[in-house]
């Protein structure tokens, strides 16, 4: 099994910045990958970002690309969404999860967080 505790959302006006954080602990987790997810009022869930724990590999959705930056720290099982330039449209519930996957569909994804609000104003 893998825990995962995410932190860092908050509400901030249009063009602000956010910074994420999702903790991993559990078993040997090796080079899983990690993603966010985001829920917005009355939308389906969306893949944000993802990235391999070990190895660094990223991919991004393109409402994002240029704006959220997903990194990691391996010595502490962490990894990092910073999000720039936010905009209204990026308010929703953002979710952190892993697997053994290279997948942008979420249920690809064996473990979940869960969840922090990120509310955009305009």
């Amino acid at each position: 099994q893998v825990q995962l505790v995410e932190s860092g959302g908050g509400s901030v006006q249009a063009g602000g910045s956010l910074r994420l954080s999702c903790v991993a602990s559990g078993r040997t987790l090796g080079n899983i990958a990690m993603a966010w997810f985001r829920q917005g009022p009355g939308k389906e869930r969306e893949f944000v970002a993802v990235i391999t724990l070990f190895l660094g590999a990223t991919d991004y959705a393109d409402s994002v690309k240029g704006r959220f930056t997903v990194s990691r720290d391996v010595s502490k099982n962490t990894v990092y969404l910073q999000m720039n330039s936010l905009r209204p449209e990026d308010t929703a519930t953002y979710s952190c999860a892993a697997g053994y996957v290279w997948n942008k569909g979420a249920n690809q994804y064996a473990y979940w967080g869960q969840g922090t609000q990120v509310t955009v104003s305009s």
